[in-house]
């Protein structure tokens, strides 16, 4: 088992990954890989994709050499570890404004002794391998991303206590909505912000945790965050991807006619 985003992290890389909307077919893990990405970021909270398209894409991404994350809906157990026994590498939690909500989420996702997910028969992060159950839950704990969204003011207030917690690789920023809690929506820019990513990143260095970013996709601003610290960065989405390069090509044939 390899999880190449885990990896990058480990070794302080920057490490890119690209949200999943629209893609529904397997393919899109070698299409990613391609384009230098990282990691997927397959987003069942704000999409109608289910969990049996969210597998296959998981699988598929393995052999892809792009790690497979999904951000499930809420905090329940089953959104975990049903798509974790079918092929996910990684969990993205939303909405986390505490350590014991922090703590909680962890137990879902990892074996004892580090945590209380429920063993299941072969596992497709093994190829579906027949392996002792010991060193299934090793080699699966060992390689599990586990990320954790801040999104709003008091989840940054506890961000110290977050980022202690035993088991959280990342500490990724949702500055969407961070901006909508605090008044200030689209302000990507604002004091405030820029106040809550400093206090993200020296919370990370503190506990040894790697911070991250989501919602921010000006260029500029970006480079500005990254050179900050961030380091587990979503850098846009397969529609905005889709939507940008449309637009261009539109543009520039229509430019084409002579007048």
């Amino acid at each position: 088992m390899k999880n190449i985003a885990k990896e990058k992290l480990y070794k302080d890389e920057l490490c890119l990954g690209v949200g999943l909307r629209q893609s529904r077919t397997v393919d899109i893990g070698k299409i990613m890989a391609t384009c230098d990405y990282d990691w997927l970021f397959i987003d069942m909270e704000h999409n109608s994709m289910d969990i049996d398209v969210a597998s296959q894409i998981s699988v598929a991404a393995q052999d892809a050499g792009v790690t497979p994350i999904v951000r499930v809906p809420d905090f329940a157990h089953h959104h975990a570890t049903r798509v974790l026994d079918c092929g996910a590498m990684g969990i993205v939690f939303p909405h986390v404004d505490d350590a014991e909500t922090a703590k909680k989420l962890v137990s879902y996702c990892l074996f004892p002794p580090k945590g209380h997910r429920s063993m299941t028969g072969l596992l497709p992060q093994l190829d579906f391998k027949q392996t002792p159950i010991s060193e299934v839950a090793t080699i699966i704990n060992d390689n599990m991303l586990i990320v954790v969204m801040l999104e709003s003011p008091n989840a940054v207030e506890n961000v110290d206590s977050i980022a202690s917690v035993p088991g959280v690789d990342v500490i990724l920023i949702g500055t969407n909505d961070l901006c909508m809690e605090m008044g200030i929506p689209g302000d990507y820019a604002n004091p405030k912000i820029k106040e809550a990513y400093k206090k993200v990143i020296e919370s990370c260095k503190k506990y040894g945790k790697t911070p991250g970013m989501g919602g921010v996709y000006n260029e500029e601003l970006m480079s500005e965050y990254i050179n900050m610290g961030m380091k587990f960065i979503l850098s846009g989405s397969d529609l905005s991807f889709m939507m940008s390069s449309a637009l261009q090509r539109s543009k520039n044939l229509r430019s084409f006619q002579k007048k």
